[in-house]
């Protein structure tokens, strides 16, 4: 077997990326290494790649990105029970300490000494990636690599759609890249009322129509988006806000479309601080809130099994750009040009 394989680093703290040859990486006994079949691009490998505030503060460099991968068991730890080579896998992002409070109370995705696999650890941007046994999600080998490794950002919203009440609520999804569309299905699978996405590109537009959305709105410059947003649930204003985007303007503009008592579930990353008015926003609508980061270790995962087992979600309606990781420029600029729903490395 050889001893090395090729690699997507970040290998400086600026715009960019560089493939490299890379030592194949060795195991420790409670962990497992993957020979990667196929990885997808996120939001977060996005404010990597381009490299912005956000990404200054959290990401460390050097290091492979890229965190959502399917792949086939290649070597386990000595300690290692349950997981064998040739098991079709994927993992959970987050590499938790297991025994602070959060662990130890049912919210092990928020634990304070978390890792981030392709973020704070290496990723899978690359020929092997090694993760913690315990992180390790089994597939069915029926299930396609390149669809198995979208199960990681539809946990994002899985996670964000059922994080309160949503049947037969009003219900707008800001943002529709592909955890904005898978969200539009999560909704549409657990019984939401009235769908309404929002998204700046035509192209995404038209597939959060396909997969269940009851209406769709294109902000432009003097478009009022809150009030487009009212006139569209009668009034009322939405029950639900899914936030996708991380845009301050598009988070501000849902918060004026709430109504009182609704939801805000905010996923999106914004690359820089946003303010916003508390007081009339929030206090005084009676708002909640809810910070979503990733998926409910591992609660998130038996639902999206769940969810896929029943044919409730399709995914492969999302994979429609595949490359291999030579061409990850031209994938990135796919991506930033926002014509594109999925895009997947086949390894």
């Amino acid at each position: 077997m050889s001893t090395r394989m090729t690699g997507l680093v970040k290998a400086e703290r600026k715009a960019g990326a560089v493939l490299m040859e890379l030592p194949i990486p060795a195991i420790a006994s409670d962990e497992v290494r993957i020979r990667v079949k196929a990885s997808s691009i996120c939001g977060t490998d996005m404010h990597i790649y381009h490299w912005d505030e956000w990404a200054e503060q959290n990401v460390i460099t050097p290091n492979v990105f890229g965190h959502e991968f399917a792949g086939i068991v290649d070597e386990v730890g000595s300690a290692v029970r349950g997981i064998l080579p040739g098991d079709h896998v994927s993992a959970e992002g987050h590499i938790v300490c297991g025994t602070c409070k959060q662990c130890r109370s049912g919210n092990a995705h928020v634990c304070p000494n978390t890792r981030s696999f392709g973020i704070s650890a290496p990723g899978c941007f690359a020929d092997y990636a090694v993760t913690k046994a315990v992180n390790i999600i089994h597939n069915d080998p029926s299930m396609p690599h390149e669809l198995a490794c979208l199960q990681d950002p539809l946990g994002n919203a899985v996670h964000t759609v059922l994080s309160g009440d949503i049947v037969g609520r009003s219900v707008a999804v800001i943002g529709c890249g592909p955890i904005g569309l898978m969200a539009i299905q999560v909704a549409k699978a657990v019984g939401a009322g009235r769908i309404i996405a929002v998204d700046l590109h035509d192209y995404r537009l038209g597939m959060a129509a396909s997969l269940g959305a009851d209406e769709c709105v294109k902000p432009t410059p003097g478009k009022d988006m809150a009030a487009e947003l009212r006139r569209l649930t009668g009034g009322a204003g939405i029950e639900v806000g899914l936030e996708m985007s991380g845009s301050p303007q598009a988070i501000n503009s849902l918060l004026e479309a709430m109504s009182n008592a609704g939801r805000v579930s905010l996923l999106g990353i914004p690359s820089k601080a946003v303010p916003i008015d508390l007081g009339r926003h929030i206090i005084f609508k009676g708002l909640q809130v809810y910070g979503i980061t990733g998926r409910r270790m591992y609660q998130t995962w038996h639902q999206i099994k769940g969810l896929l087992d029943a044919g409730r979600i399709d995914l492969s309606s999302l994979v429609d750009h595949t490359f291999t990781l030579d061409r990850y420029e031209e994938a990135f600029e796919l991506m930033s040009s926002g014509q594109c729903a999925k895009i997947v490395f086949k390894h």
